[in-house]
């Protein structure tokens, strides 16, 4: 398998992980002022998701114009 297509692959993954995260911190949110503790651990769970996947996304970008 090439480099491109695992990285595919991996994408497909990460966005997988980055809407399940998305929708917890949708889940939470309607839920407060309940877990509102939760609310930190969470969104930064959300946010590494998405930091992850935008890694991804450019790093395929790259390899795609080389």
């Amino acid at each position: 398998m090439s480099e491109i297509e695992t990285l595919k692959a991996d994408l497909k993954k990460l966005s997988a992980k980055a809407t399940n995260a998305k929708m917890n911190l949708h889940d939470l949110s309607e839920e407060l002022p309940v877990n509102w503790i939760t609310i930190l651990p969470v969104a930064q769970a959300t946010y590494d998701a998405f930091a992850a996947l935008d890694a991804a996304r450019r790093k395929l970008k790259d390899l795609e114009s080389a």
